[in-house]
C-alpha cells in the first residue's frame, strides 16, 4: 500500500510502568526484532504498520478487507512524564496496557493505569487489552497467570501473556485490540466519539467531517 492508500488510520497507545517492555513489544510487532538494549522512552514516540482487517460475520463469512494504517504510540512510564502522556489518551482509540510478569509492583499499578484511562480517554470504558509481558522469563515470574486473568475479568478486558524477546502473543493482542475497535465503530451510528485523525474516505482526511463530528459530542456506546 502506498502512503495514502488505506481506509482507516487507527491510533493505539501502549502504556504501563517504566521498564515493562512497551518499546520492545511495539518494535517486535512492527519490525519482528528484539533489541535488549533499548533505552528508556523519554516523553512519547510512535511506530507504524499497515495491516488488512477482515471482520467475521455472524454466519462465519469473512468480510471485505479493510486497509488499516496503525499508529502505535509508545509512552514513557515514569511519573514525571505523566502529564505529557495523559494528554495523548484522548486521541487514541485503543490501549495496550502492559505489566511485567517478573515485577509485582507493575502488576499492582495496573489498576491505577485503568483509572487514568477512565479519567482521560475518550470515554469511561475505552477498549483495552491487558498484556503480562516477559513471559519468556518463566523462572523469574512473580505474577501468576490466574491472578492476571482474574483482574482482567474484573474489568472485562482481554488478557494475553506476551514476550518481546520471542514475539509470543504480541500480534494476537494487537489484532484483538483492532477487532474491538472496528466492532465498536460498526456499532456506533454517531461516529463523533472517534478521535481526530481517523480517516475514512479513500485515504483522504475530511477536515469538515471531523469538525462536524466534534461538534456533536461524545458517543455513549
Amino acid at each position: 500500500m502506498s502512503d495514502g492508500d488505506y481506509d482507516y488510520l487507527i491510533k493505539f497507545l501502549a502504556l504501563g510502568d517504566s521498564g515493562v517492555g512497551k518499546t520492545s513489544v511495539l518494535y517486535q510487532y512492527t519490525d519482528g526484532k528484539f533489541n535488549s538494549k533499548f533505552i528508556t522512552t523519554v516523553g512519547i514516540d510512535f511506530r507504524e504498520k499497515r495491516v488488512v482487517y477482515r471482520a467475521n460475520g455472524p454466519d462465519g463469512t469473512v468480510g471485505r478487507g479493510q486497509r488499516i494504517h496503525l499508529q502505535l504510540w509508545d509512552t514513557a512510564g515514569q511519573e514525571r512524564f505523566r502529564s505529557l502522556t495523559t494528554a495523548f489518551f484522548r486521541d487514541a482509540m485503543g490501549f495496550l496496557l502492559l505489566f511485567d510478569l517478573t515485577n509485582e509492583q507493575s502488576f499492582l499499578n495496573v489498576r491505577n493505569w485503568i483509572s487514568q484511562l477512565q479519567m482521560h480517554a475518550y470515554c469511561e470504558n475505552p477498549d483495552i487489552v491487558l498484556c503480562g509481558n516477559k513471559s519468556d522469563l518463566e523462572d523469574q515470574r512473580v505474577v501468576k497467570e490466574e491472578e492476571a486473568r482474574e483482574l482482567a475479568e474484573k474489568y472485562g478486558i482481554p488478557y494475553f501473556e506476551t514476550s518481546a524477546a520471542n514475539g509470543a502473543n504480541i500480534s494476537q493482542a494487537i489484532e484483538m485490540l483492532l477487532d474491538l475497535i472496528m466492532k465498536r465503530m460498526e456499532r456506533c451510528v454517531d461516529k463523533s466519539w472517534i478521535p481526530e485523525g481517523v480517516v475514512r474516505s479513500n485515504g483522504h482526511t475530511s477536515e469538515d467531517q471531523l469538525s462536524e463530528q466534534k461538534e456533536k459530542g461524545a458517543c455513549g456506546c
